[in-house]
């Protein structure tokens, strides 16, 4: 991937054809916001591409922590912030939104914690 400067890779996963349907790519942010959005609103790039705008970054969300392609189903989410707070939430549960939006709180952070890890179970 080209990289811009201060651009930075947060994610890897692998996506292949035939992976539209309930696929979906999950994001979330320092602040404790998230999102999954539809594997069919990102369209594939070949060699050298620059990424694609996936979610709005700002001072509210702060910056981009987890990026990972769930399943469907009932995948399990497990959040732990920076001071040792930890959540578990159904992917399920987590909302669909598209690729320009911020997102919405999966974790309420206490006062200075940010998001550290989230892990697919």
């Amino acid at each position: 991937m080209k990289l811009k400067a201060g651009d930075e890779i947060i994610g890897a996963d692998l996506v292949g054809k035939g992976m539209e349907g309930e696929y979906a790519f999950f994001v979330m942010s320092e602040n404790g916001l998230g999102k999954k959005t539809k594997i069919k609103e990102y369209k594939i790039q070949k060699r050298g591409g620059s990424g694609i705008k996936t979610a709005k970054v700002n001072a509210k969300t702060g910056k981009l922590v987890v990026a990972k392609v769930l399943l469907g189903g009932e995948e399990e989410l497990v959040a732990m912030s920076k001071q040792g707070q930890v959540i578990r939430v159904l992917g399920s549960e987590v909302p669909t939104s598209g690729r320009q939006t911020q997102g919405v709180r999966i974790m309420k952070l206490r006062p200075g914690d940010s998001i550290a890890s989230v892990e697919r179970l």
